[in-house]
């Protein structure tokens, strides 16, 4: 298994496995890649398989994580994903190997990744997850899982912040979301899918983009790639209700 380190040095001439061929999400591409070369200042580490696929792990120092989280000393990992004719291959324990190297290298006492108690959109796989050994160090009501794989006996447990654990919106009218540019998708579909779809239903839809990792460690929302909330209640981290055809069905919505 081959894989490839992006960093500083490679990042421009190096593809970052999705929406690699998406031509409408080419300025959200753009988006990630500029988020990541920021990251990587801050220990941020991404690993792909060499090949033009979608079989990656990102993560970094949990203190400077995109997430409502607490978790000093641990790494947090972002996005982990193994897709189609590539699953089934040791491609992700190879990924998740390369992540707890890193982990012991840096003297941390293990990592840590937000899940939905159920399989999420856009989040990696909880079932897949907690057979490698990590364990549920927290939860929220709106059915999320902040995930452990200790490797020391004296790091301290894991928690999510105050605002992310309530899990409510602070804006209890219509609809918010809140999202950010760790997802090359998520910026197209914000400005222009979930416009028309606003548009055609005549609904003033609260967008909350996070910018910094502060703004994203203090959200309610602990999917910060996109969390889709209706009067206070979170609802998805589906980034396709954003578009026309898939917003009602999604969301429940009628005129």
């Amino acid at each position: 298994m081959n894989f490839i380190n992006l960093d500083q040095t490679n990042i421009d001439k190096e593809h970052i496995c999705c929406a690699i061929s998406d031509k409408k999400c080419k300025e959200s591409y753009e988006m990630k890649k500029k988020w990541l070369k920021k990251e990587f200042e801050n220990g941020y580490k991404f690993y792909r398989i060499d090949e033009r696929a979608k079989v990656f792990i990102e993560y970094g120092p949990a203190e400077k994580a995109w997430m409502p989280i607490t978790a000093p000393n641990y790494f947090a990992i972002g996005c982990f994903w193994v897709s189609g004719q590539y699953k089934g291959k040791g491609h992700g324990k190879a990924l998740l190997a390369q992540a707890i190297d890193d982990a012991r290298k840096e003297g941390r006492d293990g990592l840590v990744t937000i899940v939905g108690t159920k399989k999420f959109h856009f989040m990696s796989d909880t079932k897949w997850l907690l057979s490698q050994g990590f364990e549920i160090a927290d939860t929220t009501p709106a059915g999320f899982s902040l995930l452990v794989l200790k490797l020391t006996d004296s790091g301290a447990k894991p928690q999510f912040t105050p605002a992310a654990k309530e899990g409510t919106c602070p804006d209890k009218d219509g609809y918010v979301i809140y999202y950010s540019n760790r997802c090359p998708f998520t910026d197209y579909h914000i400005t222009e899918s979930l416009k028309e779809t606003a548009a055609k239903r005549n609904l003033n839809i609260k967008v909350i983009k996070l910018t910094s990792a502060a703004e994203a460690q203090s959200c309610p929302a602990p999917a910060t790639i996109f969390s889709l909330f209706h009067n206070g209640k979170f609802l998805t981290t589906d980034l396709s209700s954003c578009m026309d055809s898939r917003f009602d069905k999604i969301t429940g919505y009628s005129s």
